[in-house]
């Protein structure tokens, strides 16, 4: 094994061509299914046995485009509330990875199997009493609740996400920094915030694709009036238009592939990003 490493760190040709083959898997296994769902999004009808359709259209495409179609609407909502869970996530999970990475305490795999358990529990276990306290603070059918009920199946990778990076982060450094006279602000920012930002990037992704995926407790919570991507896409597959939702798969698809992409450096394991979980 040590004598094939050797082998390609003396064959950069062969390093490469290792490299993009390896890429050229996974862009191939993520890309290739989205085939279907194009093919379908401008067919006018395509039956079995038909290999490809025997009429086009536009027609889906034209709908989602459409300033009166709800999807512009649908998009705005599942953006917003993405990106609120992701920041809210941060806010509340940085301090909590942070006490978990770095402090030792009686009872810490308790908390840490606690934290957990919003993915362990079945959402449906627990989102009728949620719905009923959300009905007692007037939160049913607002962006609010929906918001904050995102939290609960997110927010967990969060914090084991920056309980990993925290466990192996050096706090001298900070230490250092306030022996040179910066406040805390400013160790933060030039010392903390360099060091953990691969994992908050790679926390940010699963909260942002978590919240952006849901559809159970959107619908529950939302009550039918915050409608996102997700909620529009089944009710689109349940009243049988295969064009309009093979369309809107598409446009549900593209931030996750796109996003997944970008930050794909940040999820090769360098930084300990990962290690809370491994630790469990």
């Amino acid at each position: 094994m040590i004598g094939n490493r050797r082998e390609l760190k003396g064959c950069p040709s062969c390093a490469r061509m290792i490299h993009l083959i390896v890429i050229s898997v996974i862009v191939g296994s993520v890309l290739l299914p989205l085939v279907p769902l194009l093919v379908w999004s401008v067919s006018h009808s395509w039956f079995f046995p038909e290999f490809l359709p025997s009429e086009l259209s536009g027609r889906a495409w034209f709908y989602i485009g459409s300033p009166l179609s709800k999807v512009l609407n649908a998009l705005a909502n599942s953006v917003l509330i993405a990106v609120l869970v992701t920041a809210a996530a941060a806010v509340l999970g940085i301090p909590a990875g942070r006490a978990l990475g770095l402090r030792r305490f009686p009872g810490k795999e308790a908390v840490e199997y606690l934290i957990l358990a919003p993915i362990i529990v079945p959402g449906l276990a627990v989102i009728m009493g949620i719905h009923v306290l959300f009905i007692k603070l007037g939160l049913v059918d607002t962006l609010v609740g929906v918001v904050l009920v995102h939290l609960l199946p997110s927010l967990p990778y969060m914090i084991m996400v920056m309980s990993g990076v925290f466990a192996n982060y050096n706090v001298e450094f900070e230490q250092q920094a306030f022996s040179l006279g910066a406040g805390r602000a400013r160790t933060f920012v030039h010392v903390t915030l360099p060091a953990i930002l691969p994992g908050i990037v790679t926390g940010s992704l699963f909260v942002f694709l978590i919240s952006w995926s849901q559809y159970i407790l959107t619908v529950l919570i939302g009550g039918g009036r915050v409608i996102t991507l997700p909620v529009l896409l089944f009710a689109f597959a349940a009243a049988g238009d295969n064009a309009v939702t093979a369309a809107l798969c598409i446009v549900f698809l593209a931030p996750a592939v796109l996003i997944l992409l970008i930050t794909s450096r940040y999820l090769s394991g360098e930084s300990g990003a990962m290690g809370g979980f491994g630790r469990l």
